[in-house]
């Protein structure tokens, strides 16, 4: 049984695996994106995000996903280059994952029980779902897809201590 954020592994969008431990001891905001959603502009706070906290400890780790209304249909070069273009995306982003149902990445699988949601349940609703977690590698909190980047700020600081 995993313990902490720091025991998984994931595929960068550019093929390359990444093992979480090496961001052991940062804040990480791990997000669920999508290129084509109503949320999308959330990748200018994201990347806002990151520039203000990422020298004080915050990495921010994208998850592209095609779960919810088709909404990230491309390739993760597509993808990727979407986000360079569009928003200036310079945070680490993975290779397009499942976040819900049987095949969803085992680190999803695992955020989900560690932050139920509102109502209980583990599923996550839409695309830019939010987990903040501490320099522990422990989840601190769940947002919704419609909690701004800026809205989190005041927890990222006092995650960064």
């Amino acid at each position: 049984m995993s313990t902490s954020v720091y025991d998984f592994e994931a595929t960068g969008i550019d093929g390359r695996p990444l093992s979480l431990a090496e961001h052991r001891g940062k804040v990480l905001l791990i997000v669920n994106t999508a290129s084509a959603c109503g949320f999308t502009p959330q990748f200018g706070g994201l990347e806002a995000l990151w520039q203000a906290y990422a020298d004080r400890g915050l990495v921010i780790v994208g998850f592209p996903s095609n779960q919810f209304g088709g909404q990230d249909p491309g390739s993760n070069d597509e993808i990727a280059g979407f986000c360079q273009r569009n928003y200036g995306v310079s945070f680490p982003m993975m290779a397009k994952v499942d976040v819900n149902g049987a095949n969803a990445h085992p680190l999803w699988q695992w955020l989900k029980t560690q932050a139920p949601g509102l109502l209980g349940t583990e599923a996550v609703k839409w695309n830019f779902t939010k987990f903040l977690v501490g320099r522990d590698g422990r989840v601190l909190k769940r947002y919704a897809p419609t909690d701004t980047p800026e809205s989190l700020k005041a927890d990222i600081e006092k995650a960064l201590g």
